[in-house]
């Protein structure tokens, strides 16, 4: 007996893209890359955004009084008199006189060891710590050094914390500029990819028109490989980037390698939407493509 030409069991028809193509490697190592630096950008913001906020936070629940002597008065004893003031103004936790050492030690990086000399008048200051749940004003430790006859002057800090503010601002725009950025690289990229794939297929989206197929069927098959490669380059890059941010902030504990970017495991969320986003930004570029290129095939 004649053994059958195939097994109709076994049998199913080929796909009509090939799985594997030359290309994908280069496509997901590319798109992998770009997804790898934007969850970079993301964590680093992030970091930049807490430690802006840890700083402003600092400077919202402390002041600085720079307190001068009056006739006789030494200016240890005025800055004693101006923190017993202080201590008893609503929204002070806590007010302290520095010793001439602290002032001389603050006024070091600007003046220089050498130039702080015992002959220049050095001022006194005192150290405020509000109350965190209903800080003092600036206006009502005005008013009470004013009440008792202390000449002094009140800093809150206000200049550097809109300083901060300001820059963790412009941290976050650059951040979101960066990201818009590799979106537009990695869309620029499968673009290209979904015209190199349709040259490379031609072959084979002629013989479908021929059979009927819609242009949109067509579209979907590169729509959906393209997708695919592309989460799966996502998901590449944002694992590196979280080794990587995994990895800063085992290195230095709870700081980070630095105090100025202090990194939080709940940093590493940040990641998690990427692989999803690297798809649909891929399904959306490969079909914009696709229905361009065959229209002008129809």
């Amino acid at each position: 007996m004649t053994a059958p030409l195939f097994d109709l069991v076994r049998w199913s028809p080929a796909p009509l893209l090939p799985k594997r193509d030359a290309r994908d490697g280069a496509l997901v190592f590319v798109v992998a890359v770009l997804c790898f630096l934007a969850c970079l950008t993301a964590i680093g913001a992030l970091a930049a955004d807490r430690a802006a906020r840890g700083w402003t936070s600092q400077l919202s629940d402390s002041a600085t009084v720079v307190v001068q002597p009056k006739g006789a008065e030494t200016p240890d004893a005025a800055a004693a008199r101006a923190a017993e003031v202080l201590a008893g103004v609503k929204g002070v936790a806590e007010a302290r006189a520095l010793e001439k050492e602290k002032a001389e030690a603050l006024l070091e990086p600007w003046l220089g060891r050498d130039a702080l000399l015992d002959d220049i008048p050095m001022p006194r200051l005192v150290a405020v710590d509000m109350n965190p749940k209903a800080p003092a004003s600036a206006a009502d430790l005005d008013r009470a050094l004013k009440a008792a006859g202390v000449l002094a002057t009140v800093d809150d800090h206000s200049v550097w914390i809109a300083d901060i503010q300001r820059g963790a601002g412009i941290a976050r725009w650059a951040a979101l500029g960066v990201c818009l950025l590799i979106i537009s690289a990695a869309a620029a990229v499968i673009g290209f990819a979904t015209r190199a794939g349709l040259a490379a297929h031609r072959e084979v989206i002629e013989v479908l028109h021929l059979s009927g197929a819609e242009t949109g069927f067509v579209a979907r098959l590169f729509q959906t490989r393209f997708a695919i490669a592309a989460g799966t380059a996502g998901l590449f890059g944002a694992a590196g980037a979280a080794m990587i941010a995994a990895v800063v902030r085992l290195a230095g504990g709870g700081q980070g390698l630095t105090p100025v970017l202090p990194l939080a495991w709940i940093d590493l969320v940040a990641v998690l939407p990427a692989p999803l986003m690297a798809a649909l930004i891929a399904a959306v570029a490969a079909r914009l493509s696709a229905d361009r290129l065959l229209r002008d095939l129809g």
